[in-house]
């Protein structure tokens, strides 16, 4: 393996998932590894998003700690249409663009889900997995995944608890510095107050 790209919609990174993205470039030899902000990812509602040029942007300031980390905008809205942003299209055009050989690093969770994913036996034919583990998580491996696991990662953190936290106006949460002062610039999930 050489490159893993590196989905979600990042809303925001913070610290866990770039402790995940290290680990599996140490663990496995990745020369690359490629975030890739999903636009209009089709198991979340789009309003409730923080708008995709925020999340890119986050995600960009949280990686210059690393020159293995890259990120891409090959999901990027396209102007006028309202397309959803699907895993086997984005593996396509990476392996169009001689993007080889690939990676798929995702969470346990979201692995158990796969086969619900759009196309997903293509998706599954062509990457293999870097399926990331925690105490609890299960998931059945499809025929043919290629699953190569990720342990003890320790991620008792997840996006949702930090917009709650900061629309709470908490100052100390797990991301980086740089995104921490991007999402008070722009004034990012005060609106989730309940």
């Amino acid at each position: 393996m050489s490159t893993a790209l590196f989905g979600g919609t990042f809303d925001p990174i913070h610290n866990t998932h770039l402790d995940i993205a290290r680990q599996a470039a140490d663990r496995f030899g990745l020369t690359k590894v490629l975030f890739i902000p999903a636009a209009n990812p089709p198991h979340k509602n789009d309003a409730e998003l923080a708008p995709y040029e925020d999340r890119v942007r986050m995600v960009e300031l949280a990686c210059v700690c690393d020159p293995g980390f890259e990120v891409s905008r090959i999901e990027a809205p396209q102007a006028g249409s309202a397309s959803r942003s699907y895993s086997i299209m984005t593996i396509e055009r990476l392996r169009a663009a001689e993007l080889q050989p690939l990676s798929f690093l995702i969470g346990a969770d979201a692995f158990a889900e796969i086969r619900s994913w759009y196309r997903w036996q293509d998706v599954v034919a062509s990457v293999e997995f870097i399926v990331v583990t925690r105490p609890g998580a299960s998931y059945e491996k499809p025929q043919g995944a290629i699953v190569r696991e990720l342990t003890g990662i320790a991620s008792p953190v997840s996006s949702s608890s930090i917009r709650e936290r900061i629309a709470n106006g908490e100052i100390s949460v797990p991301v980086p510095a740089a995104v921490l002062s991007y999402i008070r610039e722009r004034g990012l999930y005060r609106s989730q107050i309940a």
